[in-house]
């Protein structure tokens, strides 16, 4: 039979529990992070763990986990599941039929194969295999159950985070893909980081820029940054201003299907859009930041923290179905949003707490619709599921969201700061509600953030082919 690890607790089944034939197994996703944490540990840097233009030399499928990685995962198996905490190893066998690699899914797996009364040790057999039931590791461990039942506390455990922020910048590229089929206005990119985001987008096929801006300047550019503009075209226009002006009537007119910010300030490239009647839809523009976070387990998109000032009740309705599309083009099916606040519950003085309410009540409807929202939740309960279960909280969002919705501009701005500059999470943005997408990020971002931010805009843009605003 199989046995599943509780949330909150760790609970061991002693020696005199345990029969032949028993078992269990869990399912879990070998990540960048797992090998470059495993590699730290060990000191093991052979460049197929670490280098994944090395490893595909060598015939592998990518970079590849360690053997023991597979050990310690039957060990963490061993050790919290079953028999679970007091289990003592004493012997550890291991046939490696084939590597593991980033982006697997693995079925690691143990059943009792015999008991030994006098020393009260246990065999198991133990396999470690793809979804697909192929090989990856098999073998058999001998250990020591434990004798008395014990049940720890899950929380009691030493958390330790390993991040790699190219591994975040890597799995977007790859779902943006390499099919250069969008045309994109990069809106007057006359400063180096600018310019080099741009071209490092259309190095990566994400789409096939459009530079607007002084020609004379932008050459000047390029020249003195010893950037190569190849083949890009060029919009020549006299200042910002006009750059922005002359993107948005290319993006009403269909010539370009994504617009992308360069050295401007915001509320330039904005005004243009909304002057343009074709671009407009019934939506609200609003910005979705999306961040991978050293410390939290998946990426986070925050809302609205660029444009919108004070927003509405109304107003809040579209920032969070922006946000919710934008999550569901980036592969979450139902994605989960937590409504920020300073407090947990409705408070008639504080207004965010109202409309966080209402707009629960409004996904019920289905006025809102496609993800789970909840709130208000003050951001140590939207992000800890741990903090929820101490303040008494049952939500299905608490510890998991995938979209955290701010009050206002001033907090979300705060936030997205101080997870980039403090927390040293890697950083993009884009504006949904537009026609076409809008890859913005701030003046401050380099090259890799913005980057990232024409990978959003670009998969915006071929989703809205299909179901436009």
């Amino acid at each position: 039979m199989n046995m599943e690890l509780r949330d909150e607790w760790l609970q061991n089944h002693t020696f005199e529990e345990i029969s032949v034939g028993q078992g269990a197994k869990v399912v879990r996703e070998l990540t960048e992070a797992d090998i470059a944490g495993f590699a730290a540990l060990s000191g093991d840097y052979n460049p197929t763990h670490t280098d994944e233009e090395f490893a595909r030399h060598e015939g592998m499928r990518a970079r590849t986990a360690h053997g023991m990685w597979c050990g310690a995962a039957v060990s963490s198996l061993l050790g919290t599941v079953f028999p679970g905490p007091g289990t003592v190893y004493v012997e550890q066998r291991m046939r490696f039929a084939r590597p593991a690699c980033a982006g697997d899914r693995l079925q690691i797996a143990v059943r009792v194969k015999s008991k030994d009364s006098a020393t009260g040790q246990v065999t198991l057999d133990c396999d470690v295999r793809l979804e697909d039931g192929a090989e990856i590791m098999v073998g058999e461990a001998v250990v020591k159950a434990p004798a008395s039942k014990q049940r720890v506390a899950k929380a009691n455990g030493l958390r330790w985070n390993v991040f790699d922020a190219a591994a975040g910048v890597h799995r977007l590229l790859a779902l943006a893909g390499r099919q250069a089929t969008v045309r994109c206005a990069v809106v007057h990119p006359c400063d180096a980081e600018s310019l080099q985001g741009a071209l490092d987008a259309a190095r990566h096929g994400l789409f096939t820029p459009v530079l607007v801006a002084p020609r004379e300047r932008l050459l000047a550019l390029a020249q003195s940054a010893a950037l190569d503009l190849g083949d890009a075209a060029i919009e020549d226009v006299p200042h910002s201003h006009a750059a922005a002006e002359h993107a948005a009537q290319l993006a009403a007119s269909g010539d370009v299907q994504a617009l992308m910010k360069g050295s401007l300030h915001t509320d330039e490239l904005m005004k243009a859009v909304l002057d343009q009647p074709a671009l407009r839809t019934k939506r609200r523009l609003s910005h979705v930041f999306r961040f991978d976070v050293p410390a939290y387990h998946k990426p986070l998109l925050v809302t609205d923290a660029a444009i919108n000032i004070a927003p509405t009740l109304e107003d809040k309705v579209h920032i969070v179905q922006n946000a919710i599309d934008l999550a569901r083009v980036l592969g979450c099916e139902k994605p989960k949003v937590a409504l920020l606040a300073a407090v947990e519950s409705v408070n008639a003085k504080m207004a965010c707490t109202l409309d966080a309410a209402a707009l629960c009540k409004m996904a019920e409807r289905g006025q809102i619709s496609g993800g789970i929202l909840d709130g208000p939740l003050a951001f140590d309960n939207a992000v800890s599921a741990e903090a929820a279960r101490v303040k008494g909280i049952t939500s299905p969002v608490a510890g998991d969201p995938d979209v955290l919705m701010v009050p206002d501009l001033v907090s979300g701005n705060i936030l997205a700061k101080q997870l980039e500059y403090l927390g040293g999470a890697m950083g993009s943005g884009v504006v949904l509600g537009a026609r076409v997408p809008i890859a913005l990020t701030s003046r401050a971002d380099g090259a890799t953030a913005r980057l990232c931010s024409a990978a959003l805009a670009v998969l915006l843009a071929r989703s809205y082919r299909t179901q436009p605003l």
